[in-house]
């Protein structure tokens, strides 16, 4: 299986919604992974664009700084959220000559021409152009990030290759010195790893157009092969007080700030719990309740010997309700459902045999998601950065020994007190026959 995902432009941190397809093309990988035996995921560094040499120019830095830096902090950020590695995680920088010779290709059969130092694709030249879409010719503008109308011979006609100044990056060409139009890469990039046609194309709801639509026609006018997606795949939007989150409105909150203040896998259970192609309103309430619902299955886990627990998808019973789920276009509500029934045979069953194993079942399951990643203890331990507690697990764990100590010689003040001091620090604490567990509240 050929699966492409268009990844960030890395000039900033992403933000929540950016974070949304990260992790549901994710779930699709770890699925398809299971049901085939090479799976192919693409996810593609946008790192020369417009918005790149903005910003390096307003931090005085050059391009290629502002790109590492901020792929770096994305590749950080996904890690914080329990996401796999694509397969091919391809550079546009590293793509000119792909990208030139897929330009010249076009140019060469019609549909493509050049017009003083740009290369514009020929809308009218495809007659399915905005069959993705499902949009008129005529109602469309371009998609081009940097739109010159006097260039064009149609008003749909979209930028394969721009000039640059002197002060901008540029790569020769046969054109003149210049770069890339945003479209051309992915489509480069496709043929070169993926081939002339890929079984599945994803990304955010707001690249149907014009992103994708202007893949799907050059790469369609160029190869001659049809489809060139088997299956195109979209996510809905996260809005917040339900506007469309987006860094040019300025309603945004960048994954970096909410990993510093929750688990990463709350917020993966947030981005999972709807459907993902239904829009999903982020809210505080969102994010509490992410978090109680993932701290009860952890619960159910808490205390079991977990290193006996075989926790791979491969060969797992009781996985099939979860992958009948997904199965189903990706339905992570109704596999969140798996979960939470799985967690309640545990915490109702009669023997240590059955627990192990629907305890076996559920972190077999959590596989699927990328959750229930974490050793019970450790995920209960997360302490958010605004937290004003500076003790160690260590400290905590020695006051917790004094206070069973003090309970032990019923000196229940100091047991107390104990407790209160703990409380105030946002630390809860379980008392057990096996023993008094702590969380971070």
């Amino acid at each position: 299986v050929t699966l492409y995902v268009c990844g960030p432009t890395v000039y900033n941190y992403i933000h929540i919604g950016n974070a949304r397809p990260a992790v549901v093309f994710d779930v699709l990988f770890r699925v398809l992974r299971h049901h085939y035996p090479k799976v192919t995921y693409a996810r593609n560094i946008t790192d020369i664009d417009d918005k790149i040499i903005q910003a390096a120019d307003a931090a005085n830095q050059s391009i290629e700084e502002i790109a590492n830096t901020f792929t770096q902090a994305y590749h950080q950020d996904l890690t914080g959220l329990g996401n796999l590695t694509p397969t091919i995680e391809p550079k546009a920088t590293e793509h000119m000559a792909e990208m030139i010779a897929f330009i010249e290709q076009l140019t060469h059969s019609g549909h493509a021409y050049a017009s003083e130092g740009h290369v514009l694709f020929d809308v009218t030249s495809f007659e399915e152009y905005g069959k993705l879409s499902n949009r008129a010719l005529d109602d469309m503008m371009a998609g081009a990030r940097v739109d010159p109308l006097a260039f064009k011979k149609h008003p749909g006609d979209f930028v394969l290759w721009k000039p640059s100044n002197e002060d901008q990056p540029s790569w020769d060409s046969p054109w003149g010195p210049g770069r890339p139009g945003w479209h051309i890469e992915c489509s480069a990039m496709i043929r070169k790893h993926l081939g002339d046609q890929i079984d599945i194309h994803g990304g955010g709801q707001d690249l149907i157009f014009p992103h994708h639509e202007n893949e799907l026609a050059q790469s369609e006018c160029l190869c001659q092969q049809t489809p060139f997606v088997g299956y195109w795949l979209h996510n809905g939007y996260i809005t917040i007080d339900q506007q469309k989150m987006s860094k040019s409105e300025g309603n945004f909150i960048t994954l970096r700030e909410l990993l510093e203040q929750h688990h990463g896998e709350v917020l993966r259970y947030a981005l999972l719990s709807a459907h993902y192609r239904a829009p999903l309103n982020w809210s505080d309430d969102v994010l509490t309740q992410a978090k109680n619902n993932l701290d009860r299955l952890y619960q159910s886990l808490r205390g079991l010997d977990l290193d006996n627990i075989q926790s791979t998808e491969s060969n797992a019973t009781g996985t099939l309700p979860i992958l009948e789920a997904l199965n189903d276009d990706l339905n992570t509500p109704l596999a969140i459902r798996t979960l939470n029934d799985l967690a309640h045979q545990i915490q109702t069953a009669d023997s240590d045999e059955i627990k192990h194993r629907k305890a076996n079942q559920l972190k077999a399951a959590g596989n699927f998601l990328g959750l229930l990643q974490q050793d019970p203890e450790h995920y209960f331990q997360f302490q958010p950065q605004s937290t004003q507690t500076k003790l160690s697990a260590q400290a905590i764990t020695d006051l917790i020994e004094q206070r069973n100590s003090a309970r032990k010689n019923k000196d229940f003040k100091t047991a107390d007190s104990i407790r209160d001091q703990l409380q105030a620090m946002n630390i809860e604490l379980e008392d057990s026959p096996e023993g008094t567990l702590w969380r971070f509240q």
